[in-house]
């Protein structure tokens, strides 16, 4: 295959059409969460992410698989942490069975800004969806994210 092959260049502009809604979207909640509440798109991510974390065996995320799910490196994400945690919104606490472990939990005060954000973004994920489907070359795509499926956790 060369870089003229047909079926390269299909894929890259597949490839394009869906970074570009994926830019759209995220850009679209990105100004919906700060106008609304001075929150970040990834700000609201890990806030998400955390909330779903519970005590007991496998209930706490180690900072690899909190990174993964926000789609940041491990770096950003501590700093990311330290910015929530310094407004109040998370805090960190020894693990009480290996004391080389730390945990983050959401704060009540975060928890309440997540689900008063809830909305806003899901508001502005519909929106952003509609806008782009009516986009031909984006509206493919938008089907398909409609139709997806959460991966049931295992």
């Amino acid at each position: 295959m060369t870089a003229t092959d047909p079926a390269i260049t299909a894929l890259a502009q597949s490839w394009c059409a869906l970074s570009l809604l994926h830019g759209r979207i995220e850009s679209h909640i990105e100004r919906a969460l700060q106008a609304g509440h001075d929150l970040s798109a990834r700000e609201y991510s890990l806030l998400d992410v955390l909330s779903r974390q519970h005590d007991g065996d496998g209930g706490h995320l180690q900072m690899k698989q909190v990174a993964d799910a926000v789609v940041l490196s491990q770096s950003a994400t501590t700093r990311l942490v330290t910015r929530l945690e310094d407004r109040g919104l998370l805090e960190r606490y020894l693990c009480p069975t290996d004391r080389r472990g730390i945990y983050t939990n959401v704060t009540e005060s975060g928890l309440e800004l997540l689900e008063a954000a809830r909305p806003t973004n899901d508001a502005a994920l519909r929106e952003a969806l509609d806008e782009a489907a009516e986009n031909p070359e984006l509206a493919p795509l938008v089907r398909v994210v409609e139709t997806l499926k959460a991966p049931v956790p295992a």
